[in-house]
């Protein structure tokens, strides 16, 4: 396959997918990441795709969100790890928050039914794994739902998280990065996360590298809003340095 060939599919998988990742592309085509990143950065002039860290997403979708069934396959091992890591983040017991998104929903699924926790949360999927749980006591934030996220919004879930103070918020998000701090697509789930941010006492975030030097519409928060970025290895020693200078611990796994 020829260069512009190969860039032309490139493009295709990207405004199918919402987003490419070097590694998988270079699997795909058979050919070595540095030939991925010449192609992304091809594109990339062209204003045809915008790079982001370890891939690339169409240019002008800063504010696109794909559904939950295609987010929660990408990066499904690594989300798999980091699970198994902010598991040890739980305290014994006490009050936890857990955010909207497809890593703190895995995340409420491997909680052990038997955790003696109240948790607090404005998602529907992660109420829904917990739901069976005797352990825990279970508290759904309400309010308008939106459909892509299944997650509560508004002024009752700004409310409802306004009365709270909880031990751990378990944090998730689109996009996170040294200078933007963090950021989603939407306005209403920006809200909804700062509140939850500003409800809990200690706050971890779950974010794959992928995520990284990704930047979208609405920002809710510097990355020094979180104690600690629980993440896997894909994100670079220097850039996990440079959120350490900003105050915030990392852990890769």
């Amino acid at each position: 396959m020829y260069a512009p060939e190969r860039q032309q599919e490139i493009l295709r998988l990207a405004r199918e997918r919402g987003r490419v990742d070097v590694l998988s592309l270079a699997e795909e085509f058979d050919v070595t990441a540095e030939t991925v990143r010449r192609d992304l950065k091809s594109l990339d002039r062209a204003g045809l795709l915008r790079r982001v860290h370890g891939g690339a997403i169409p240019a002008g979708r800063l504010d696109f969100e794909p559904g939950l069934a295609e987010r929660d396959t990408v990066a499904a091992a690594e989300k798999d790890r980091i699970v198994r890591a902010a598991l040890a983040e739980l305290p014994a017991e006490g009050s936890v928050i857990i955010d909207a998104g497809t890593t703190t929903a895995r995340l409420a699924a491997a909680i052990p039914p038997e955790s003696p926790l109240t948790v607090v949360t404005h998602a529907l999927p992660v109420a829904t794994r917990l739901a069976d749980h005797p352990g825990i006591a279970l508290h759904l934030v309400g309010g308008r739902v939106r459909h892509r996220t299944r997650a509560a919004v508004d002024a009752w879930a700004l409310r409802a998280y306004g009365e709270l103070t909880a031990d751990v918020l378990f944090l998730a998000t689109n996009g996170f990065s040294p200078e933007g701090g963090l950021t989603t697509p939407d306005l209403a789930e920006a809200a909804v996360k700062r509140a939850a941010i500003a409800a809990a006492r200690r706050v971890v975030l779950l974010a794959d590298s992928g995520k990284c030097g990704q930047e979208h519409f609405a920002r809710f928060g510097d990355l020094s809003d979180a104690d600690l970025l629980v993440t896997d290895t894909g994100l670079d020693p220097e850039t996990a340095l440079a959120i350490e200078r900003r105050g915030t611990e990392v852990i890769r796994v």
